[in-house]
């Protein structure tokens, strides 16, 4: 079969790789309809975190068709169309029976464990530190405990708005969640891509008085506004923590999102660390969390912080002073989609929650280095690029 694959640093093209088979009685053979790219992805091809092989197939976000099932899968038959969690989880742990899917003790391997001191769930088109599992960027994908990550979806959700249900979705109701988002709160959202407007409309459906994203990109910000219904801040052009100070009468946001992950850009000149690590990883840009120190900053006195982005080990210069002093709930994680997919795939159905829009870029699967280029490179108005094989 075709399938994206990675070259090397920042290098992707589409190879023929072996045809996948199932290996347990619980997997699924899935014909893949769409992928779609992610902020996830990035570091693995500039060489941080988990390191990649060449010959690696990418991608984690994907919905398609059955094609095959074990003879243990009971949920899904031949020719279902299903969306599947971007994490991979047994759900029979103590970790996945409590609902904490992401932190399953099976879904990864011991190369996790040296990284993090624990296994975490697993991760579609990862390298073997985070379960080892084919990607989605192909013709079809290995789907294990096929019952437990593998979704109907139903008819009125079509394939470009349904293929977002994998990942950006439950990523960003996973930030309401966290953020514990009721009735009456302002929520700052730092970042206005696909997870970002996903957060920002979570917490609207939640209840949020006002719901107000960052970024500095007009397009983005126009598309938070017009599909998610939230206000928007360019950062290029004012003094954030000041206009959010303003707007919540001195307070702050009672609750504050990152979902713009590090930034190697010249914002701000990089720290001992920052520089100590450069030197030593040649070419690989330092992780600044200046989205999450912002939103420390900003958010109001015993208010709730909530970290999404990818960060793939260590940062440097992080406000834990502000963190104590402020009273401030800090809260991070991945998705439970597992839990949740079945209830957002509802609500997209009925039109509460608009994806369609993220799909800036539609590429056969051929041209996906090309997609890559756009969604790493944010041009064209890129938001995410989704690939048809």
């Amino acid at each position: 079969m075709r399938a994206l694959c990675w070259l090397g640093e920042d290098g992707l093209a589409v190879r023929r790789v072996p045809d996948p088979e199932l290996r347990n009685s619980t997997d699924a053979i899935v014909r893949v309809r769409r992928s779609s790219t992610c902020g996830e992805d990035l570091p693995l091809f500039a060489g941080r975190g988990p390191v990649l092989s060449v010959g690696d197939v990418l991608g984690h976000e994907f919905l398609g068709d059955v094609v095959e099932v074990g003879p243990g899968v009971r949920r899904h038959r031949v020719g279902d169309r299903v969306v599947v969690c971007a994490s991979v989880a047994c759900g029979n742990c103590w970790y996945c029976r409590q609902g904490h899917y992401a932190s399953c003790d099976n879904g990864s391997a011991g190369p996790a464990v040296a990284r993090w001191g624990q296994p975490t769930a697993g991760r579609f088109g990862h390298p073997p530190a985070a379960g080892g599992f084919a990607g989605s960027h192909a013709e079809y994908v290995r789907v294990p405990y096929a019952d437990v990550g593998a979704f109907a979806v139903p008819e009125p959700v079509d394939d470009d708005r349904a293929v977002f249900a994998s990942d950006a979705v439950p990523t960003g109701w996973l930030a309401a969640e966290l953020g514990e988002v009721g009735p009456g709160d302002v929520v700052a959202v730092w970042g206005a891509g696909a997870v970002g407007q996903m957060a920002a409309r979570a917490a609207l459906l939640r209840g949020a008085d006002r719901v107000v994203v960052i970024d500095r990109y007009p397009e983005r910000l126009r598309s938070a506004e017009r599909h998610v219904g939230a206000e928007t801040l360019d950062h290029r052009a004012v003094d954030v923590p000041a206009e959010l100070w303003e707007l919540t009468g001195g307070r702050g946001p009672d609750v504050c999102v990152e979902a713009a992950g590090p930034t190697g850009d010249d914002a701000e000149p990089p720290s001992l660390a920052e520089r100590f690590a450069a030197a030593t990883r040649p070419g690989t840009a330092p992780e600044r969390p200046i989205a999450v120190r912002e939103a420390v900053h900003a958010c109001r006195k015993s208010g709730r912080v909530v970290v999404l982005g990818t960060f793939t080990g260590f940062v440097d210069a992080f406000p834990l002073g502000a963190v104590v002093d402020k009273g401030l709930t800090l809260r991070a994680g991945r998705q439970h989609g597992q839990r949740w997919i079945p209830m957002l795939l509802e609500r997209m159905a009925r039109g509460e929650i608009p994806t369609g829009h993220l799909a800036t870029h539609r590429l056969p699967l051929d041209q996906g280095a090309h997609g890559y280029d756009l969604f790493r490179d944010r041009a064209d108005g890129c938001l995410r690029a989704v690939f048809t094989p």
